[in-house]
């Protein structure tokens, strides 16, 4: 990228100077012709006050001021001549600046002369007796001019390459400087140093790399949470099968070992359509089927299925509240409803209430689950939705839990662009709303 920057520098460089060269010689050559003319002009005003033409000599000396002066009339014949024998010369007027002198009353023109490194500019002015007077002066082509300056304009282009290289050099450094940082160290930028105009791109990489280490670490903790969920009933199963099979239990604790296994097994089960359930939400390709569902009617029918549950601790369920239609996914929305109320049941206290109540506020839908179990602390309350989270480790895995309930339930608000709060007090119970 650097060497990239810094060629082109150089070639705009060079293309610039090149260009500047060309076009200062001929400007040069413009501003010196214009000169030229300027002063011819002037001497001929003067010299019209002398009479050359008189006896063909004059006391005036042209060649002082390097002149030539030709006096021709009306017809074109030479009067006058200060640079050649005027019996010997042709017929001017149909020279160009004598034909624009008669018409128009002066006339300039350049001719390249013998020495072809000369060019001679030619000034005619018509004087009142009808006699055009023309003055001529030698003076450097733009050829000429480009040969005696050529060596000063490479050393000086010289010079102004070599600065621009250098600028070149420190520009590309400044330039790439916050990208080189950005790929030594992309958190570690301070945005306020960079150029205004890649600031966005620098945030957004940022904000990209970050979300990037996150999601690698929450994958690796994920990884490692499934492993420990897994192998801790997966040994178990080994273990008392492994006793079972070689003989070394008796009948009564064959039954016990049994169930063991089973209880086990189902956990196995739990655990493994939540991570599978927790995947399906993940993917980017997951879609959802909308159709128009009362969460009155779902919540009724959850609650009949956690019943036989909730009996066990004599837990009593009620529902409250009104039908509400929402356009959301049956499947979705069971899920929520099921891994809310089964944890409401399972944190319960023994004796106590789970409470589901369903209905409309300020033009929005809205579910609750409101228990009185053993509520969750302040400092838990924050990362209660992430996976594999537990606030009671022993209480959660021998009532059944994965850890992954509600991090489902919040992927499942997400997707509804819904809104979910906790509240919570420890020992007197806890209350998840979610607003649709």
């Amino acid at each position: 990228m650097k060497k990239k920057i810094r060629f082109r520098f150089m070639i705009v460089s060079a293309v610039a100077l090149t260009v500047t060269a060309i076009s200062a010689m001929f400007i040069y050559y413009n501003i010196l012709k214009d000169q030229i003319f300027a002063d011819l002009k002037a001497y001929a005003h003067i010299i019209e006050q002398i009479d050359l033409a008189a006896d063909g000599k004059s006391s005036y000396n042209p060649w002082e001021d390097e002149l030539r002066i030709t006096l021709i009339d009306k017809d074109g014949g030479v009067l006058y001549e200060s640079y050649a024998n005027k019996e010997e010369m042709d017929n001017h007027r149909e020279r160009p600046e004598i034909k624009e002198a008669l018409a128009d009353g002066q006339g300039t023109a350049i001719r390249l002369s013998d020495t072809v490194s000369m060019h001679t500019f030619y000034y005619a002015v018509k004087l009142p007796d009808g006699i055009v007077l023309r003055i001529g002066k030698d003076s450097d082509s733009i050829m000429s001019i480009m040969k005696n300056t050529i060596g000063i304009v490479c050393v000086t282009a010289f010079l102004v390459f070599a600065v621009c290289i250098w600028i070149s050099y420190y520009l590309t450094g400044k330039l790439v400087e916050p990208i080189e940082k950005m790929a030594a160290n992309i958190v570690m930028v301070d945005e306020e140093t960079v150029y205004e105009e890649i600031r966005p791109f620098i945030t957004t990489i940022k904000e990209q790399h970050v979300n990037i280490l996150n999601n690698a670490q929450m994958r690796q903790e994920f990884t490692a949470n499934v492993s420990h969920e897994l192998k801790t009933p997966l040994t178990a199963i080994s273990g008392y099968a492994e006793l079972i099979g070689n003989g070394m239990a008796g009948e009564d604790d064959t039954k016990r070992f049994a169930k063991e296994i089973y209880q086990n097994a189902n956990r196995l089960q739990v655990l493994i359509n939540d991570i599978i359930n927790l995947s399906e939400l993940d993917s980017k390709d997951f879609t959802i089927d909308y159709e128009q569902v009362d969460l009155y009617d779902l919540a009724a029918n959850c609650l009949a299925a956690l019943e036989l549950q909730a009996s066990k601790q004599d837990i009593t369920l009620r529902l409250m509240g009104e039908s509400c239609v929402i356009t959301s996914s049956k499947t979705l929305m069971d899920e929520l409803l099921y891994n809310l109320c089964s944890n409401a049941v399972r944190y319960n206290r023994h004796g106590g209430t789970v409470t589901v109540t369903t209905g409309s506020r300020n033009g929005r839908s809205y579910l609750s689950v409101e228990d009185t179990g053993i509520g969750i602390s302040e400092e838990h309350q924050q990362r209660v939705f992430e996976r594999f989270y537990r606030v009671d480790k022993s209480r959660s895995k021998s009532t059944g839990g994965t850890g992954l309930g509600l991090a489902i339930v919040k992927h499942i608000v997400a997707q509804h662009d819904a809104q979910i709060t906790l509240t919570s007090e420890k020992g007197k119970g806890t209350r998840i709303e979610v607003v649709f």
